[in-house]
């Protein structure tokens, strides 16, 4: 017998609950979903970090300049990133020493 026409439409079924991580050689992971069109298996891992060259000279830097300032610093990001730490003395620009000291750290 057909149903009425005035009944709601069935809710969709919750997906079942994900299974174990699978293992692999990334470092990525792994969950697999039933759902009613069947398995749903989703993939995750981290995107690759960028690859960044050596520390330009103190020089091309610091423009001929006696400090790095803040403005130029950020032709080369990670020391845009670490200018706080890498002025060492907070005086909004970095010494040849202190841009030294900071291109050592690993």
């Amino acid at each position: 017998m057909p149903a009425p026409a005035d009944a709601a439409p069935a809710a969709p079924a919750a997906p079942a609950a994900p299974t174990a991580p699978a293992a692999s050689g990334a470092a990525g992971q792994t969950a697999a979903y039933q759902t009613p069109q069947g398995e749903l298996t989703v993939r995750s891992m981290p995107a690759p970090a960028p690859q960044i060259g050596p520390a330009p000279d103190f020089a091309q830097l610091a423009a001929g300049g006696k400090g790095i300032t803040e403005e130029q610093a950020a032709a080369y990001p990670p020391l845009a990133n670490d200018f706080l730490h890498a002025d060492s003395n907070r005086n909004g620009s970095i010494s040849k020493a202190e841009y030294e000291r900071w291109a050592k750290q690993p």
